[in-house]
């Protein structure tokens, strides 16, 4: 049975969430491991530098390709996302914007963070409500 709070999908700000740019992949497995529990699970050299990270079988990537990080990063899905704010924030990560969006008739709690890399993150789960009649 899977842990109450996970990751559920990412998808991308821009172009391919398996490639998203970095300048250091060493550091950056440092950092994603450290703060998002992700492990890394692949690493190549061709075509370009890229290390391939994952959790709860979600897979983030990053590569030195020249992109420009602040203007890319990734949505993340996920379950418990109060958990997963704590489990981020007691690591000593800043996290902002902890507030309720509303997108095609749906109410989502999120949060973001802005990583050391600039690249940034956009935590988020569907509000369910109990509906009664």
């Amino acid at each position: 049975m899977p842990k109450p709070f996970r990751f559920i999908s990412a998808y991308p700000y821009q172009d391919d969430v398996l490639a998203l740019p970095v300048t250091d992949l060493d550091s950056t497995v440092a950092w994603y491991s450290k703060n998002f529990d992700l492990e890394e699970v692949e690493r190549r050299t061709e075509p370009i530098p890229t290390v391939i990270m994952e959790r709860d079988g979600v897979q983030i990537g990053f590569a030195i390709n020249g992109g420009d990080p602040e203007q890319d990063g990734a949505a993340i899905l996920v379950a418990g996302i109060a958990q997963i704010r704590d489990e981020i924030e007691n690591k000593g990560v800043k996290i902002s914007n902890w507030r309720v969006d509303e997108r095609d008739d749906e109410k989502l709690q999120v949060f973001f963070v802005v990583a050391p890399d600039r690249l940034c993150y956009y935590f988020h789960e569907p509000i369910v409500e109990n509906k009664t009649n």
